[in-house]
């Protein structure tokens, strides 16, 4: 990357969310009826799931990059596949596919890429056995490959030890076509859009407190989904809109779910300058558009409820923290060592190569802040929030940054380089 820019300015849409682009294929594919979604995001992780349940038997087209329609079949309607699902680099895909397989009789081989094989699968496989369904993989189902014979589950009420939007939504999902009832009680909320879905493909979900509800014997009727802009993919422009001197940026029709604005609260309370403006709190999933300028940042401590609505963006909040006045904890945040790489090590790591001055701890880091960043050679390791994170921190830092394995960018923002080139003045 080059060195120092001098300004970031423009306006930019950045791609659909994720974790609503996997949701609205999966919840199309089992619907009745057909489903169109627009504002598709389509990376890499997106299309594994496309790629899947089109093994599974449904008409997926995509009408071109953003538009989908989705031919539902039903949850009785999948097929049972010939080949084995590759997932690809989506942890989403494989959790919450294992809830929806869970609902049938066929049988079923998950496997994905290096770092799938490294993440712990049994915060899934074990509620689901729970619930009577026949799994087996590797060290007892904890890892992939995983082998999946769905059946008729029985509801349980989980009391999940994490808060995991991933862990809810499968054991939910499996609850669709479970004998009564099946609840999941979380320690914190995790991120909504699964409960948020299901209501909008006329799925009743009860929720009380931090216990999510759901009846069995419901089936799903197709719909139209609109795909807000990813927080997680705006909040890089938005750190880099922060910290980059004489910048100023708008982020066009960027979601604003209250179970993901936690990087706004956190960069605001650094003193972040970010305006909301044009807001939709009324749709669905709202969404608004989002402007940032050059702020003076100061220290804090992140921890607490608030990791959970911001797990995803600690990367690029730690890298904001080495230009805030003063030091910054970030606690609490033990899931991130079983991300797509172990981000706690590997944001200590590569930001230490630039020069910034913060130590990691068992379940967060210790940034000092007012740092002045150097160019180095750094490495993504197959990571792309690790990837945008650092290409942020090239557009500070003095001499030149080259980033090993930058594609790993294109698993949720296939045109960020593009876009972050046309804001540099």
């Amino acid at each position: 990357m080059a060195t120092t820019v001098k300004g970031l300015k423009g306006v930019i849409q950045v791609p659909g969310d994720k974790s609503i682009s996997h949701r609205s294929v999966m919840f199309g594919a089992i619907a009745e009826g057909t489903t169109t979604i627009s504002g598709f995001l389509p990376g890499d992780d997106c299309l594994s799931t496309i790629s899947c349940f089109q093994k599974l038997g449904v008409d997926i087209q995509m009408v071109n990059e953003e538009t989908v329609i989705v031919k539902g079949r039903g949850i009785k309607g999948l097929k049972e596949p010939v080949d084995i699902l590759d997932v690809g680099n989506s942890g989403t895909t494989i959790r919450l596919i294992m809830g929806i397989l869970a609902n049938t009789l066929h049988h079923h081989t998950l496997i994905g890429d290096e770092s799938i094989a490294k993440r712990p699968m049994k915060r899934v496989t074990g509620p689901l056995r729970e619930m009577g369904i026949n799994l087996d993989g590797r060290q007892d189902a904890n890892f992939t490959p995983l082998v999946i014979r769905g059946g008729k589950a029985k509801g349980i009420q989980y009391h999940s030890p994490v808060a995991s939007a991933q862990v809810k939504s499968a054991v939910l999902l499996a609850g669709l076509q479970a004998e009564g009832t099946t609840s999941v009680t979380e320690p914190e909320k995790s991120r909504d859009h699964t409960e948020r879905m299901l209501e909008a493909f006329g799925v009743q979900v009860k929720e009380d407190g931090l216990t999510v509800s759901i009846e069995g014997g419901q089936t799903l009727k197709g719909t139209h989904v609109e795909v807000p802009g990813d927080i997680s993919s705006a909040a890089f422009f938005l750190v880099a809109g922060s910290i980059v001197p004489n910048s100023r940026i708008e982020l066009k029709k960027i979601g604003i779910n209250p179970t993901r604005t936690g990087i706004l609260d956190a960069l605001k309370k650094m003193g972040a300058a970010i305006n909301t403006i044009a807001a939709n709190r009324e749709a669905a999933e709202p969404f608004a558009d989002l402007v940032v300028e050059t702020s003076s940042l100061k220290g804090t401590e992140i921890g607490g409820d608030l990791i959970p609505r911001l797990i995803d963006e600690i990367p690029i909040i730690a890298l904001a923290a080495t230009q805030a006045e003063g030091t910054t904890v970030i606690k609490d945040a033990a899931e991130l060592k079983v991300k797509e790489t172990n981000r706690i090590d590997t944001v200590v790591n590569e930001l230490t190569k630039m020069g910034a001055n913060i130590e990691a701890t068992e379940d967060g880091m210790v940034i000092h802040g007012g740092t002045r960043l150097h160019g180095a050679q750094v490495n993504s390791y197959g990571d792309h929030r690790i990837g945008m994170m650092l290409a942020v921190a090239s557009c500070i830092a003095e001499g030149e940054t080259v980033i090993e394995n930058r594609d790993a960018v294109s698993v949720s923002y296939p045109q960020f380089f593009n876009h972050l080139d046309l804001l540099k003045s």
